[in-house]
């Protein structure tokens, strides 16, 4: 069954169905959009014309706040933390959620649905509920206020649904492909690379953003693993704009436009693929 958005020549019900859905997704638009525009128009006022005039346009572009927030409150720093921490837990995710994907939707055995089951354990069961476990574990390994256990946790984090969406795009790949593969030589890794991975890009895409957006945003585990200044995350540098009796909302909001920006470049660059791979199986 099709549904036929074409306004011309469509009836009056058809006409007056179209047009309502038309303003609900024009007004959802608007709800998405204007708290971001008014976020991003903020940061170019002062706290104090913001409180005296929150919804009005700034008088003039004033980049000031920015260079105190990149340079004076250290959110440059803030910045290359939460972007490296990201790229890296992102790539081992990739590499070993694949991995891990391909050897569940490929190779039969007898524990093989267990492997699976336990995959998806990790996405019932959420990683801040065993905190004290992991911070005595993480101390006990001498982790604590280093990168290191943060990255190791969200690649813990980001494996369950990874494994989950990529073993179904795998299962979907044609097993006489393989079949071909095989005849000319290729090994189970040259399979992988060559043939698997590139039909599953648009998958690659899919859990690319919907791991990477979580991390990048994440504040709880940067607040308890990582203790000293030049480690903090822009999440947790953004608390330092809250005062105890004051907020400077003009450079919290400057900060915030500065950490949405990589989440947006991120999306515009790969929602060609993103959308392809949550629409992939739904049109035959």
């Amino acid at each position: 069954m099709t549904t036929d958005f074409r306004f011309r020549g469509a009836g009056i019900g058809r006409k007056l169905t179209i047009t309502l859905i038309e303003v609900i997704l024009v007004t959802y638009c608007l709800l998405i959009f204007y708290p971001l525009a008014n976020m991003v128009f903020s940061s170019f006022k002062s706290s104090r014309d913001i409180l005296r005039a929150p919804f009005a346009l700034p008088t003039s572009l004033d980049f000031s706040n920015y260079v105190t927030v990149w340079v004076k409150r250290g959110f440059g720093r803030y910045f290359f933390n939460s972007l490296w921490i990201t790229a890296t837990s992102m790539i081992f995710v990739l590499i070993f959620g694949s991995m891990a994907a391909y050897g569940v939707s490929r190779y039969k055995y007898r524990l093989s649905t267990l492997v699976y089951m336990l995959f998806l354990s990790g996405i019932m069961l959420p990683l801040k509920a065993a905190i004290i476990p992991l911070f005595i574990l993480m101390k006990k390994l001498d982790l604590v206020d280093n990168p290191l256990s943060v990255i190791l946790i969200f690649i813990a984090m980001g494996l369950p649904s990874t494994v989950f969406i990529l073993s179904g795009f795998m299962k979907a790949v044609p097993i006489d492909l393989e079949y071909a593969a095989r005849i000319d030589g290729c090994s189970d890794w040259a399979i992988y690379r060559k043939i698997v991975m590139p039909v599953v890009a648009p998958a690659i895409t899919l859990v690319t953003i919907y791991n990477a957006v979580p991390i990048w945003n994440d504040f709880f585990f940067p607040l308890v693993f990582l203790q000293s200044a030049k480690w903090k995350t822009l999440p947790v540098g953004l608390t330092s704009f809250f005062g105890q009796y004051s907020t400077d909302w003009s450079l919290l909001f400057t900060g915030l436009s500065i950490a949405v920006v990589p989440v947006l470049i991120l999306y515009l660059f790969m929602a060609k693929y993103f959308i392809r791979g949550m629409t992939a199986g739904a049109v035959k």
